[in-house]
């Protein structure tokens, strides 16, 4: 099989530290570009960084050369300051993205998103979630990979309450949560990762869309890369 070339953004977020990680174990890739603000703390054969500016993207097209990309960025709008810097990130930084890998020879792309993920929305934060979406599907890719967690658990730089008190209430409710209700179950973050890089095995032509139960599944059903 020949050996591809992976990108990833968001490699210093929750999911994609994980994902980063599981692109950097995988025999699928003999090269991966991350590609950021700042430089990671992290160092391997296989692993290229660059940093950049996400404003001025288009200034250096070759930085998204590749054949998988993977796009873990994502903010809150507390953490953004503003509706409109939450919708540049979780919009305007991935479609961006998306839009520099495919010229630049990319054909399969793998994003992480959000459970509730609508473009009609009259929630904000699902609402660009699902703009974000529906730009990605009019890109036409060959193969276009959708993960849609439900509440993301791991161990986050900056604390977020409300989270953690969401966290422990779907613990307690965990059980209970079967059949079509276990797409709200929380989900670890290194699963999440780790599923996006499992997907990369074999190929599926056209749009795929993953929740919660359906990223644990593919965890526990594929072999790790």
């Amino acid at each position: 099989m020949e050996k591809k070339k992976a990108l990833i953004v968001g490699a210093s977020g929750l999911v994609g530290g994980h994902c980063l990680q599981a692109l950097l174990a995988s025999s699928l890739y003999e090269s991966v570009v991350s590609l950021g603000r700042r430089r990671l703390p992290l160092d391997h054969p296989k692993l290229t960084q660059h940093l950049i500016d996400f404003d001025r993207a288009a200034q250096t097209p070759e930085f998204f050369a590749c054949d998988d990309a993977f796009c873990c960025l994502g903010t809150t709008i507390k953490q953004a300051g503003s509706q409109e810097n939450f919708r540049k990130v979780d919009h305007g930084y991935v479609t961006i993205t998306a839009q520099l890998a495919q010229q630049q020879g990319a054909t399969r792309f793998f994003v992480v998103s959000a459970l509730g993920a609508d473009a009609t929305s009259l929630i904000p934060y699902t609402r660009v979630k699902g703009n974000m979406e529906a730009q990605l599907q009019q890109f036409g890719f060959e193969e276009l990979y959708i993960f849609r967690p439900s509440l993301l658990v791991g161990d986050r730089q900056e604390e977020r309450k409300a989270e953690k008190t969401s966290e422990r209430v779907l613990n307690v409710l965990e059980p209970l949560m079967t059949g079509s209700l276990r797409k709200y179950q929380a989900i670890r973050a290194h699963t999440v990762g780790e599923a996006m890089v499992r997907a990369a095995a074999g190929t599926r032509p056209g749009v795929h869309i993953f929740f919660t139960d359906q990223i644990k599944d593919l965890v526990n059903a594929t072999p790790a890369t």
